[in-house]
């Protein structure tokens, strides 16, 4: 198996609806799973304390994290409609893993993951009954 970032589908619901509710501001989260094989499973979001979002950027202190050895990276939203790391995204990466959403937020076609150079990962979602 390649490199793969598995989405719950419950997760992916969320990222949406969470950079929905946030537009035209980035939001961000942490994203919380595990390793699987040569990928990464993404189980459970969660919010950053003392998250900012703001219009084109979003941050938290990471002095603020807890140690959570279940955080695997992050996601964000890219209002702009750019489904792309920025050098910025790239020069802040926590994680394994990047995952960025852009507009119009209604499916996993609106969703791409990263790893830390911004070379894109294959994302699958989990269908759970």
């Amino acid at each position: 198996m390649g490199k793969t970032v598995y989405i719950k589908r419950q997760v992916l619901d969320s990222l949406l609806s969470y950079a929905r509710s946030l537009h035209p501001r980035e939001g961000i989260l942490l994203l919380r799973g595990k390793r699987r094989g040569d990928g990464w499973v993404v189980e459970e979001v969660v919010i950053p304390p003392l998250a900012t979002y703001g219009y084109g950027f979003s941050a938290f202190p990471l002095s603020r994290l807890p140690i959570d050895f279940s955080i695997i990276g992050t996601a964000h939203s890219h209002p702009s409609g750019h489904l792309a790391p920025s050098n910025t995204d790239l020069n802040h990466f926590f994680g394994s893993i990047l995952v960025i959403v852009a507009p119009p937020y209604e499916s996993e076609r609106d969703v791409a993951a990263f790893d830390h150079e911004g070379r894109r990962i294959p994302l699958g979602v989990i269908h759970e009954p």
